[in-house]
């Protein structure tokens, strides 16, 4: 298979041959029998052919490979853990810096601080800090790459008492569009560092993250339970969640999900298969017993059809949906804020809740609240703090053939609570990216400006545009 530089470029087998000699790590072509595994990501729906794989094991790795794709003019993405849904870690014909080799994580617990590696997953990261009874907020899969998750925001179990990953980023180590390593922090290019938080892959390679770290666990209060869904049961369920997260405090981190009981033997009776139900997820940060008594009414709801609850490691509830998210199935995400959640809107929730075509689709509601909210525009690049909730339908399927019913579904249902939102979003459930500009300039809000010329300063080229991209400010 040749490599596909540009139609106005000569393929250059030396360039190749200097690059693969400048890495520690490998360099793997189409002809390679590491080829399909070097190139496979984790969404189903995600099927490209990148020209080169530099699978970096260090930072000057990166320097190289962005050195490469500079002086080439080869299209080039950045994969952390590969499981970005609109998979922007990969790329036709391009250059792929693979970040997964470097994945150390290393924990200063006196100073309360972890330094992670760009490749590295959350998974890794909760299994060094929690040695010392610490973590920071991640995600809620612990197969999530750490750098993904943190530049786009990181909703996840920490978050109303912590708040998003961004917001505990406090140092990052860049490889810029020039080559140049950098390092942003609170006095070191502050204004970069204000931008990784939410910014996305803009603005250079993050090879290496330092998080401030907080008490949690090591054993934490989970509640995961199932509600019965059926007729009425969903709309109450979300009216009670609205209220319940209304007046919860800082300490409760919740998440609710709608759908039926996916056809999974190995986690579900089969009498249960097929059933409408909603999930209540929480996790308390603090004393298990207080967390018992403060999360039990989501237990007291119904008569539960599985409870899964109970006092576990942090650890352990940070793997809670990991059996769910398999790699291969085909995934397709979006997100919009809501600007309320009353009758009228949970109403039109459940009525395109009940059309999922896919047993393994959900509609998910993020409460948005504590910490969350005190971290402001001056923080972090990341907005949509205001909103009360994120709404996050999921469409996740297995045949190629249903891919058009599927993605077609949750499109409608967006498109149709659009009236109940601000147009912002989420950037790391962004479907494919398909609404362009729009989507990316909605997103950021009133914090769009200031990122365009951020960019112009750092990737004035948009060497980096394999992402949720922000155009240079002379070329927006």
């Amino acid at each position: 298979m040749g490599i596909a530089f540009p139609s106005t470029m000569t393929r250059d087998e030396t360039a190749i041959a200097r690059l693969a000699r400048q890495l520690q790590g490998a360099l793997v072509r189409p002809d390679d029998a590491a080829y399909g595994k070097a190139r496979a990501v984790w969404n189903g729906m995600i099927d490209r052919h990148p020209a080169l794989i530099a699978r970096c094991a260090s930072t000057a790795d990166v320097v190289a490979a962005v050195g490469f794709a500079r002086e080439t003019g080869l299209s080039l993405a950045v994969r952390g853990g590969g499981h970005n849904v609109a998979g922007h870690g990969t790329v036709d014909g391009g250059l792929v810096i693979d970040l997964a080799p470097m994945h150390q994580v290393e924990v200063d617990p006196h100073a309360r601080v972890a330094h992670v590696d760009g490749g590295a997953t959350w998974g890794q990261v909760d299994a060094a800090t929690q040695a010392y009874g610490l973590a920071t907020p991640g995600g809620v899969f612990s197969g999530t790459g750490v750098a993904g998750l943190t530049l786009g925001g990181g909703y996840g179990w920490l978050r109303n008492t912590y708040g998003l990953s961004c917001d505990n980023l406090i140092g990052a180590e860049v490889v810029l569009a020039s080559g140049q390593v950098v390092r942003a922090s609170a006095d070191e290019r502050p204004e970069l560092l204000w931008a990784l938080r939410g910014g996305g892959g803009n603005f250079g390679v993050v090879t290496r993250l330092s998080f401030q770290l907080h008490p949690v666990g090591p054993e934490v209060m989970m509640v995961f339970v199932f509600h019965d869904g059926a007729g009425e049961r969903m709309a109450e369920a979300i009216r009670f969640y609205r209220d319940f997260t209304a007046a919860a405090p800082d300490a409760v981190n919740t998440l609710m999900a709608c759908g039926v009981i996916p056809p999974d033997p190995h986690v579900f009776p089969e009498s249960l298969h097929g059933r409408p139900m909603v999930l209540f997820g929480a996790l308390y940060v603090g004393p298990v017993t207080e967390g018992q008594r403060a999360l039990q009414p989501l237990r007291d709801f119904g008569t539960p059809l599985l409870d899964a609850s109970g006092v576990m490691p942090y650890v352990e509830a940070q793997k809670l949906f990991d059996h769910d998210y398999p790699a291969g199935r085909r995934y397709y995400w979006k997100s919009l804020n809501l600007s309320r959640l009353d009758d009228e809107v949970i109403a039109q929730i459940v009525v395109h809740a009940r059309r999922q075509p896919s047993p393994w689709s959900t509609t998910d509601l993020w409460h948005i609240g504590g910490a969350v909210r005190r971290f402001g525009p001056t923080h972090a690049a990341y907005h949509g703090r205001e909103a009360a909730f994120l709404l996050s339908p999921e469409a996740n399927w297995d045949d190629p053939a249903d891919d058009e019913t599927n993605v077609g579904w949750l499109r409608q249902f967006l498109a149709e609570m659009a009236p109940f939102s601000d147009g912002g979003r989420y950037l790391n459930f962004p479907g494919f990216g398909e609404e362009g500009a729009a989507m990316v300039r909605s997103a950021y809000g009133p914090q769009y400006e200031q990122l365009t010329a951020l960019k112009a300063r750092y990737d004035p080229s948009n060497l980096f545009r394999q992402n949720q991209n922000i155009v240079p400010a002379e070329r927006a």
